[in-house]
């Protein structure tokens, strides 16, 4: 011992400065360290932490396999819907009320469509404490909303994928508050929508609702995921917002690559599409 080794050469040991209560920035442990976790040289470390806390959540949770759910976040019930109408009053504000109505018409399906896919899919019954199929969104609003909707009315649990914004996405009140997984980088937030999804299925929507297609079609031209089924809902507005035809016409896609997808109008015909392509309650392969 250092007090032993002094007594024995007959010194005694330097006393040092009285230490305050307070400890400093350096002496923090580095996990406990906000102002270190945050610095930009950081940035890998907080990458592989989200990834990380969402992954062993799903672990935790015993969620096996999932059916991804994108689609607007601006839609409203039917009820809803119908209330705004009402009290409309006014050119742009009857308008934008109609507009409301038109996308309730998807809020009602995709709320049908989350019902289906968790009585039928196995989201209600834990096989060996594992479940497939759970319903999946961004946890927002809209078509998210009743999506998460739908698994409640089914009483099967569901999971919402929030992510921060310049203006705050609260989760909405239908998902599993313990499935509730928040994200600030929405490249891990995508990896999660990928890794577990048996299928993808997609409500009309706008930018972001696009994103997140077109880079599950990408994914799945570059064979990077399983061959999943990619259902898109209402060809009425699919075939207007895209032409799909007119990529492979112009070469920049193959004829093959229009194979990618399935277009379907109810949550019915959804379901039997997915069905049909592929879809089963087993856990999907992930990349290494």
């Amino acid at each position: 011992m250092v007090t032993a080794k002094f007594a024995e050469e007959g010194k005694q040991p330097v006393q040092g400065k009285k230490r305050s209560s307070h400890r400093s920035h350096t002496e923090q442990l580095s996990f406990a360290d906000p102002e270190f976790l945050m610095r930009d040289e950081m940035r890998a470390s907080r990458l592989a932490l989200e990834f990380a806390k969402a992954e062993l959540s799903l672990l935790d949770a015993g969620i096996q396999s999932t059916v991804v759910v994108f689609g607007s976040s601006r839609a409203v019930s039917a009820k809803e819907a119908e209330r705004r109408a009402s009290a409309a009053r006014g050119k742009e504000a009857v308008a934008a009320a109609k507009r409301h109505v038109k996308l309730s018409t998807w809020y009602e399906d995709a709320r049908e469509f989350g019902r289906i896919v968790s009585e039928k899919g196995g989201a209600l019954s834990a096989a060996q404490g594992m479940r497939d199929n759970v319903i999946t969104t961004g946890g927002g609003p809209g078509i998210m909303e009743a999506a998460n909707r739908g698994a409640m009315d089914a009483g099967a649990p569901s999971i919402g994928f929030n992510i921060t914004l310049p203006e705050e996405q609260s989760p909405n009140d239908f998902l599993s508050p313990e499935l509730s997984i928040h994200f600030h980088y929405f490249a891990v937030r995508k990896m999660h929508f990928a890794m577990r999804a048996n299928a993808l299925a997609v409500f009309p929507g706008g930018y972001g609702t696009l994103d997140e297609l077109f880079e599950i079609l990408n994914l799945k031209q570059a064979h990077k995921t399983p061959e999943m089924p990619v259902i898109l809902f209402s060809r009425d507005y699919w075939e207007n917002i895209v032409d799909f035809k007119a990529l492979a016409d112009l070469g920049t896609i193959d004829d093959s690559d229009l194979a990618l997808f399935e277009i379907v109008d109810s949550a019915e015909e959804g379901w039997q599409a997915m069905l049909e392509l592929g879809l089963a309650p087993q856990t999907p392969l992930r990349e290494a």
